[in-house]
This record gives C-alpha cells, sequence and structure tokens, in this order.
C-alpha cells in the first residue's frame, strides 16, 4: 500500500511540474450581432478557453501556480451563418506577479483589429505546427506564443527569442491563407509588425528592457524600493535606445500606452527634479500622445 501511495505521489508531483503555460481568460462580446442563436458564440469561448489552456505550448516545465495569467477579449463585429465567418478585433494581455509583493504587472496589452475566421458550433480546434491551415488557431497559437515569450524575456535577459521564433514562423506560414494581418508591410501594428520588430537586432535593447525593468527594478522593490525606482529608470533608457534604433517601431509606444499609469506611480514625486525631467523627456519623445500622464512625473 504504501508503494502505490508513492507511485501515485510521483505522478501528481509530475503532473504538477507539467502543468500547461498558460492560464487564459476568454470572453466573446457579441452585443454588435443580433438575431443569432448564443450557442455558437459560447462554443467558440469553451473551445478556444479549452485550445489555450489546455495545450503544453513548450517543451519548458510550469508548475500550476506559475501559469502565466491572461486573456483573449473578443469583440465579434460580425458573423454570417452562411459561411461561419466572424470578423472582429482581439484585446490580448497578460501579466505577472511582483517578486515579494500582491502587486501584478502587465506585461503585454495589444488590439488585434483584424481578428477575422471561419468557425462552426462542433468545431475542434486542433493545431498542428507544421500545417498551419486555419486561421483562428494560427492566431491563437501566434498569441500564445508572444505572451509566453515577452513573459521569459522578463525573466531572463533574452530569455523568449525561441519561443518568439516559433510566434514568427506561424507568422511566415498563415501569410498563405489570406486574411489580413500577416502580410509585411501592411500595417505597423498588426501581427507580422509586431513580431518582425521584437525579433530584429535593432529592437534588442527593448528585449534587454524588458528584464531589467522587471527583474532588476519591480522584483527588488520589496526589499530596496529606490535601488529598484533607479534600475527601472535606466531600463527607460534602453526603451529610448531601441526607439532610436528604429524609429517606425510601435512597440515602444505600445508598451508606453499600458505602462503609462504604473510609470506615474512609479516616478511621481522620486528621485531628483532632473531625473524626473529625463524620464518625462523620454516618455515624451517616444508617445507624446500620453503626455497629459507624463506631466504628472514631473
Amino acid at each position: 500500500m504504501r508503494h502505490l501511495f508513492s507511485i501515485l505521489f510521483i505522478l501528481l508531483s509530475t503532473c504538477a511540474m507539467q502543468a500547461q503555460e498558460l492560464n487564459a481568460k476568454v470572453s466573446i462580446n457579441r452585443q454588435q450581432v443580433s438575431n443569432t442563436k448564443s450557442s455558437v458564440f459560447d462554443a467558440l469561448e469553451n473551445s478556444i478557453t479549452r485550445f489555450l489552456n489546455e495545450r503544453q505550448w513548450t517543451e519548458m516545465e510550469f508548475r500550476e501556480v506559475e501559469r502565466i495569467q491572461c486573456s483573449f477579449n473578443i469583440t465579434i463585429n460580425t458573423y454570417s451563418e452562411t459561411d461561419n465567418s466572424f470578423t472582429g478585433s482581439l484585446l490580448v494581455a497578460s501579466s505577472r506577479p511582483v517578486w515579494g509583493s500582491a502587486y501584478t504587472t502587465t506585461v503585454f496589452n495589444m488590439n488585434d483589429k483584424d481578428f477575422n475566421f471561419n468557425f462552426q458550433e462542433f468545431d475542434q480546434l486542433e493545431w498542428h505546427p507544421e500545417q498551419v491551415d486555419n486561421n483562428l488557431t494560427a492566431m491563437l497559437a501566434y498569441w500564445a506564443y508572444v505572451i509566453i515569450g515577452l513573459d521569459m524575456d522578463s525573466m531572463a535577459p533574452m530569455g523568449g527569442t525561441a519561443i518568439l521564433q516559433m510566434a514568427q514562423d506561424i507568422c511566415n506560414n498563415a501569410e498563405s491563407l489570406g486574411f489580413p494581418g500577416w502580410k509585411a508591410f501592411d500595417d505597423t501594428k498588426n501581427r507580422y509588425a509586431i513580431i518582425n520588430d521584437y525579433l530584429d537586432g535593432a529592437m534588442e535593447p527593448l528585449r534587454q528592457m524588458q528584464y531589467n525593468y522587471y527583474r532588476k527594478g519591480l522584483d527588488q522593490m520589496s526589499e530596496n524600493i529606490e535601488e529598484g525606482r533607479k534600475a527601472t529608470a535606466e531600463a527607460i533608457t534602453l526603451l529610448k535606445e531601441a526607439r532610436d534604433n528604429k524609429t517606425l517601431s510601435s512597440l515602444p509606444q505600445i508598451f508606453t500606452d499600458f505602462k503609462r499609469d504604473e510609470f506615474v506611480s512609479i516616478f511621481s514625486g522620486q528621485g531628483t527634479p532632473k531625473e524626473r525631467q529625463d524620464i518625462y523627456d523620454i516618455l515624451f519623445r517616444i508617445n507624446p500622445s500620453q503626455n497629459n500622464h507624463w506631466e504628472k512625473i514631473k
């Protein structure tokens, strides 16, 4: 009997170590679609939730408590029962806990405006990386790898490179599907542009910034708030370097868009006037549209 319990304990421990990477919450907003049965939307939400959460996306071992918290909020603009086609947008976001605190910080937040696909109520969503033939699963897998890759970047310098390259492979293979979002130069914020910029050598300062900002900065604040704040300020100088290296990239602006409130919380009233002015100057140059927030730092 003791031997049986030992075997069960080992099996349960192994399962815990091999937990899937994502803990995704999926929501479908279909308010713009009327006179349509709700069952297809319920099936879509359930299918996407299972697809994201029940699959092990990488060979890395995650414990249950280490799963990446993320959300996939889908807004459906149109739905055709004739050909089972959907058009809409996806707001995808992920976060990570800050060490030694109850605070969670946003790692990624992006609006994919071309979230278009086909789906039938009883479809089973499958993923075969070697055969990208379904736009819905391709988009979901792409964003899953982006989320995991950026989470790895926040834990180790350039730690997510191999995972981000998987997202790039999907992008290259999905272009032939004929859906928007995958093609080069169509949009500076489409899926192609996002992953191409993350893996561009000119944007390595931004990738390094992720580690410095989260691991050296925020994670250290519970032990030494002043040293952690200084590290986040130094990380922002890398954001400026990335922007200067590739001025047409949207990534620095996207990052400052979803970090604006956190930046104000960290830097407002902290440090010397010159330090705050330097941070203000960098952020205003990258993203002048958020100047109402940057003014609070000064």
